[in-house]
């Protein structure tokens, strides 16, 4: 199976290379440009979002079963 490629729009990846930028800048105290900012913001999308992912569609799985589970205890006797 592929891997599932995560897309955002471009304005709100504009918006994630400036919050990388940020971040570097604050923490850091470096100085990154758009180029390297993008290149970060690619790696974290690529190799750690997935993650991230298949814990929300677990996470939801479990939250949805237990709902249908709750739908039973109105069944009529």
């Amino acid at each position: 199976m592929a891997k599932p490629k995560f897309e955002v729009s471009k304005e709100r990846r504009s918006e994630m290379i400036a919050l990388v930028k940020a971040y570097f800048l604050k923490e850091r105290g470096e100085e990154i440009g758009d180029l390297g900012a993008s290149f970060v913001l690619d790696f974290f999308i690529e190799k750690i979002a997935p993650e991230f992912y298949n814990q929300g569609v677990i996470d939801s799985q479990k939250y949805v079963g237990e709902r249908l589970e709750d739908l039973l205890g109105i069944l009529k006797q």
